[in-house]
């Protein structure tokens, strides 16, 4: 990708001049959830593109019978974003789907920067504003040579951004599997933090280090109270 402080520097570009969005509340159940990626329902309303190293596919597809976001990189490291404002006090939790249709191959480090591309990727954002050293990004990602479990800095922005295996290699490819963190929680653990508010949400799925190609597919997203 972009050399330097990669995700910080990165973060604040693609949110400068940015109107925040304040996402679709609704209640599942007992449980009240802020709707961040309705990609089920054909949506792909304030999600914005940006490109760093050539540009990976984004769009629209049925799978499996459902819509999803699917994700085509070539060599390429791009990402979407969407730039809302969630208080975590009331939505902790961040709930996902995903699935990727191929693994990267090869063996590469991906604590190094020759190494850092993923198949699939979610980045929970707190902006640092004009002082862009203080942005901060959790990382989670579907690694391929990293274990599951696994948690360390980026190789580009160091510990501005927190990486988290949460597949691997050991992960059944064509399969969706669901995803639930506790980010309020996860700021506090791996930042030593108390954090109140998020900015964004960032999907990215790259290849440029390794300049592998890989497919994946995102499904919907939303913050829920528990």
């Amino acid at each position: 990708m972009i050399s330097g402080l990669r995700v910080p520097i990165a973060m604040t570009i693609l949110m400068s001049g940015i109107c925040f969005f304040s996402g679709t509340a609704a209640f599942a159940g007992e449980q009240e959830i802020l709707a961040v990626g309705e990609f089920s329902q054909r949506k792909l309303d304030h999600w914005l593109p940006k490109k760093f190293v050539s540009e990976t596919r984004y769009s629209l597809a049925t799978i499996d019978g459902e819509t999803a976001l699917k994700a085509e990189s070539r060599k390429s490291a791009s990402g979407l974003i969407k730039k809302i404002r969630v208080d975590l006090e009331k939505y902790p939790f961040l709930n996902w789907r995903w699935r990727i249709e191929n693994r990267l191959t090869g063996t590469f480090d991906e604590k190094q920067k020759p190494g850092d591309d993923y198949a699939a990727r979610i980045y929970v954002v707190v902006s640092g504003g004009i002082a862009i050293w203080n942005t901060r990004a959790l990382n989670y990602v579907w690694a391929k040579n990293s274990p599951k479990g696994d948690i360390w800095p980026n190789a580009f922005a160091g510990n501005n951004a927190m990486m988290t295996a949460l597949r691997s290699s050991d992960a059944p490819v064509a399969v969706w599997h669901s995803e639930k963190r506790n980010i309020r929680g996860d700021f506090k653990k791996l930042f030593g933090k108390e954090v109140r508010f998020i900015d964004a949400v960032v999907l990215m799925s790259d290849t440029d280090n390794t300049q592998k190609k890989v497919t994946a597919h995102y499904g919907d997203i939303y913050f829920s109270t528990r």
